[in-house]
């Protein structure tokens, strides 16, 4: 079994930039354990009351790994073997922000105890725990720095909560060694992610990146799996646009692609299918000017 490579969040960045130095260079198929800041880069403890104001950079991101041999065109492929998340957390909102900003005049903060496999908002109100990344992508084609806030095509802030232990996500490659980086970690976040934060926390990812050139795709897809009388595999598109009726166009308009490719559908049968089988999500909706809508797809459906 080969070893799995080390990268800490003693530096981080702060913009997606292609222009950035590798910190790391892997092979394709290795494994890196990623250590991540939290969102808010760690101006909160255990101890803090209020919300603290301060001057937003982006999101502060472990990487960029470069993969030997990647190029544009290909996907990038990273396996979310473990997830580790900080030992507390914290949730705020402002009033400015958010998807229902103006309606909470003051700001707020909650700080959260992760020891147990639950987190209590208040005696009686547990939330389970399922961490993921919120911010896993590549870096973009387009040259100088972009921010971290939008999710896009080569992925980012797309806070895709079914994004957890044991998914598989697929990104398409925009520039050589695909520059993948990683951070933003939850410990729990509801789809939409609606007062703009999650269970903020620290994160120790243990990711396996590999170059896949038998795939196309024009924007983030996965694999996952769930509970219900469906359970199981389920693969999944995105859409993610400034609108969510075209995000949820772009989602099914990208199953279908899949299903054409992959299943040996045609585009009508594969239209109805998704129609009939599949689930859109509002993954994310406040990290303007992009929202992010997913369609699931049960695999059981297939024998």
């Amino acid at each position: 079994m080969s070893s799995v490579r080390e990268l800490g969040c003693e530096t981080v960045h702060y913009a997606w930039d292609n222009a950035l130095t590798p910190r790391l260079e892997i092979d394709s198929g290795e494994t890196v354990r990623f250590t991540c800041r939290d969102a808010f880069d760690g101006v909160y403890s255990r101890e803090s009351t209020a919300v603290i104001k301060r001057v937003a950079k982006g999101h502060p991101l472990t990487g960029p790994v470069a993969i030997r041999g990647a190029r544009p065109g290909d996907v990038l492929q990273v396996d979310v073997l473990d997830l580790v998340p900080g030992a507390f957390g914290v949730t705020t909102f402002v009033p400015d922000r958010g998807l229902l900003a103006g309606d909470f005049p003051e700001p707020y903060l909650k700080v959260w105890d992760l020891t147990a496999d639950r987190a209590e908002l208040r005696p009686g109100v547990r939330v389970p725990l399922a961490p993921f990344l919120g911010v896993m992508g590549v870096a973009l084609a387009e040259p100088g720095e972009h921010s971290t806030i939008p999710p896009r095509a080569a992925g980012g802030n797309m806070d895709i909560k079914q994004l957890t232990k044991g998914s598989t996500l697929y990104l398409p490659i925009a520039v050589a060694g695909a520059l993948f980086s990683c951070g933003d970690g939850h410990a729990a976040q509801g789809d939409g992610e609606v007062c703009i934060t999650a269970i903020e926390t620290t994160m120790t990812a243990t990711l396996r990146l590999g170059v896949r050139r038998d795939l196309r795709i024009a924007g983030p897809e996965f694999e996952t799996r769930s509970a219900g009388a469906l359970a199981g595999r389920q693969y999944v598109t995105t859409g993610i646009a400034p609108d969510l009726m075209e995000a949820s166009k772009q989602a099914v308009r990208a199953m279908i692609g899949h299903l054409v490719a992959a299943c040996g559908l045609t585009r009508e049968e594969a239209y109805v299918l998704c129609s009939v089988a599949a689930d859109l999500k509002i993954s994310e909706v406040v990290d303007a000017p992009n929202w992010v809508v997913s369609a699931f797809l049960p695999m059981s459906l297939f024998g």
